[in-house]
């Protein structure tokens, strides 16, 4: 076989993205972007008990958003597995201008049309902010570059942010970017999973709060 065999592309490599644990703005349903608000105590609990699930998986690499919600999820982790995180500010949510701090029904309230514009799949500067698929050209190769470093079969941990991690799943898979709203969200600590395969990356797990299963069957 050459070099171009599809075959020896495949390294057996996955990317877990993890979502922050709760915040404040998470239950009152505000948008936070980028703003930089903490854990709840029940945002750290969740981040504990996900970190334990997640540690059995033996990560190779941790990777982070530098906001505290992401930064203090991904500090569970490392705590259990003695793995340093590498932060990046290129992993934080979306920026979201003058939605940042709104809830949705204000949102929905005074921005409507662009409210719906954005679920209909168009490219929307929400609040004036980030297009999405310029979240996913910061925030895709970052990932990428920590993958490719990782050794066969290993596994990397990237703690962001729901909207970021839609993109850049979006982006992985090659999805056109008005498909990457059919993602759905992640609930807070719950994670996705993308392997690397023969013909690139796919999608094993999607909010998930369990350990992901070997898929068994015919679509192995």
């Amino acid at each position: 076989m050459n070099g171009t065999d599809p075959r020896k592309r495949a390294t057996g490599r996955r990317v877990v993205l993890w979502r922050h644990g709760q915040t404040a703005w998470n239950l009152e349903r505000r948008f936070q972007g980028t703003t930089d608000i903490e854990l709840t105590e029940d945002g750290g609990a969740q981040a504990r008990r996900a970190a334990r699930l997640l540690a059995s998986l033996k990560p190779d690499a941790i990777i982070s958003s530098d906001l505290q919600r992401a930064a203090a999820t991904a500090a569970e982790l490392a705590g259990i597995t003695g793995l340093d995180i590498s932060y990046d500010a290129a992993l934080r949510e979306t920026y979201a201008g003058v939605w940042q701090g709104l809830t949705h029904e204000e949102i929905v309230a005074q921005y409507g049309e662009q409210y719906a514009a954005w679920k209909r799949g168009e490219p929307v500067r929400r609040g004036g902010g980030e297009l999405e698929s310029e979240v996913a050209d910061r925030a895709a190769p970052v990932v990428l570059h920590h993958a490719e470093k990782l050794p066969e079969n290993g596994t990397l941990v990237v703690v962001s942010h729901g909207g970021t991690i839609r993109t850049t799943i979006g982006r992985l898979l090659g999805l056109e970017s008005h498909h990457w709203e059919s993602l759905g969200g992640l609930s807070n600590c719950c994670w996705s999973v993308v392997g690397e395969g023969a013909r690139g990356w796919r999608l094993l797990e999607h909010n998930a709060g369990t350990l992901p299963e070997p898929v068994l069957g015919d679509d192995d």
